[in-house]
């Protein structure tokens, strides 16, 4: 079962112990991938994520080059969601999340605020025949949703804060993204649902955890992997506790 009191969240998102020599290389590997790789990001590109084709096209973020995407959607299983279940995926990108939650939901919201990531879901959608389930939306957070709610909102933030200096960066960087995603959480969600928030040991994990506790969210563990210079956690977030909420 699992945990969801502070202290356990904060000890799962601290950085792997990886020595002075270890963690100086876990660092210059980041910036590597986010710096001298960045023209990568100007290709069009096949990747195959869960047996799942993607298109991904410049400037929207690769789930598996930089693995939070693939992480995230190979946690999407059967059990997890129900046939009748309506998913809303935040920050979809690719849209991998979005096709994975659509193999087995009844409809899934897919919502981005770059334009080429919306574009690239919708290729995806239809790649996988799943347009029928999947209705991607140009915007930020919730507002292209209305007053919908959802039995699950899946949400790969960007884990820097500052003003982002293009699209390809607003997948990285946002300036108040954590509080305004927490403070309207509660407005999108059905009784008993709950969202899945990815966060990582890069960026500000503790300040989502801060603002998850100050409007009364449960928080626990859902899923965590660590690599030799990150640790993934995908949290769930819930009015109820978690340990008894029933499955979505």
């Amino acid at each position: 079962m699992p945990e969801h009191h502070g202290g356990v969240v904060q000890v799962v998102l601290n950085p792997p112990r990886l020595g002075f020599v270890g963690a100086a290389f876990g660092k210059l590997f980041h910036w590597y991938n986010r710096l001298l790789r960045k023209h990568r990001y100007d290709e069009h590109v096949i990747e195959w994520v869960q047996g799942i084709p993607l298109l991904v096209l410049p400037t929207v973020f690769n789930p598996r080059r930089l693995r939070t995407g693939e992480f995230f959607a190979s946690r999407l299983e059967p059990g997890l969601i129900a046939r009748d279940a309506e998913v809303l995926d935040l920050g979809t990108g690719s849209g991998v999340c979005a096709v994975a939650a659509a193999r087995f939901a009844k409809r899934v919201v897919a919502v981005d605020i770059n334009q080429a990531a919306v574009r690239c879901a919708r290729i995806n959608a239809l790649m996988n025949h799943l347009e029928g389930r999947i209705d991607v939306r140009h915007g930020d957070l919730f507002a292209p949703v209305g007053d919908e709610r959802f039995d699950l909102i899946l949400f790969n933030p960007p884990f820097y804060r500052g003003a982002p200096q293009d699209d390809r960066d607003r997948a990285w960087r946002a300036s108040d993204v954590i509080e305004r995603f927490a403070a309207d959480l509660k407005n999108h969600l059905k009784p008993h649902a709950y969202a899945l928030v990815l966060l990582s040991t890069f960026g500000d994990a503790p300040a989502f955890v801060a603002e998850f506790y100050k409007h009364g969210f449960k928080v626990s563990v859902w899923a965590e992997r660590e690599f030799f210079n990150e640790r993934l956690a995908i949290l769930q977030v819930s009015c109820g506790d978690p340990t008894t909420a029933p499955g979505i």
